[in-house]
């Protein structure tokens, strides 16, 4: 069950990073280094936190191969029509799903605390996506005032976390934490649930100086 969860997990963030790289217009380099990035950017952040050695993708080598198939045969495709642009958020909160509870599980089977194990998970499923941002130079999504991201990771970690303690069957406890993520995201995205941001102070306004603040309504 955890090597399904991974290697599905593989390809929605691969499929993500190679949409995200046509929209910027990029060559065959460019969308496998994004969807390189996307897919493995934060399973091996989790690996090297961990000390887990080889890292995952280093000891599936066939991850690579994939994504790096995938990247080619996509890069030779004629131009993608528009409305793929919407479809950009399928593979993203399918892919934090199923990295998120591969990255608990992975951290639980290392022996942490079930807190670190969610924190883990919110890493493995988020931080691909925040190198391919960066790499896009945008800012990440994780650290700026946008629709629920990490939340969904963290939240759908417990939800597991909890289903197991009630002693449900892992073939039944994942499927239910995948879906509670991925609705949890594509829901937050259509209706813009936000956490609450903090505002800076007024004096900390005017400090900036003319036309450096944000201009008012």
């Amino acid at each position: 069950m955890y090597t399904l969860i991974e290697f599905a997990a593989v390809i929605s963030g691969a499929l993500y990073g190679v949409l995200l790289a046509r929209r910027h217009e990029m060559d065959f380099v460019g969308v496998f280094s994004l969807a390189f990035l996307v897919a493995f950017g934060g399973g091996t952040l989790r690996d090297l936190f961990l000390d887990r050695h080889p890292l995952f993708w280093i000891e599936n080598s066939h991850y690579a191969v994939i994504v790096f198939v995938l990247a080619l045969i996509t890069s030779i495709l004629p131009q993608l029509p528009d409305r793929v642009e919407h479809l950009l958020s399928i593979p993203d909160a399918l892919g934090l799903g199923l990295f998120s509870l591969a990255g608990a599980l992975a951290a639980l089977d290392f022996g942490t605390t079930l807190f670190i194990a969610a924190i883990l998970g919110v890493v493995t499923g988020t931080f691909g996506g925040v190198m391919a941002d960066i790499v896009c130079n945008r800012v990440p999504s994780l650290f700026r005032n946008a629709p629920l991201y990490a939340t969904c990771s963290f939240t759908g970690c417990w939800l597991l976390f909890l289903l197991r303690a009630l002693n449900v069957e892992l073939v039944y406890a994942l499927p239910s934490a995948l879906v509670f993520i991925v609705g949890f995201r594509m829901l937050a995205l259509k209706y813009n649930w936000r956490l609450p941001a903090a505002k800076p102070h007024q004096s900390c306004r005017d400090s900036q100086g003319p036309g450096t603040g944000r201009a008012e309504p």
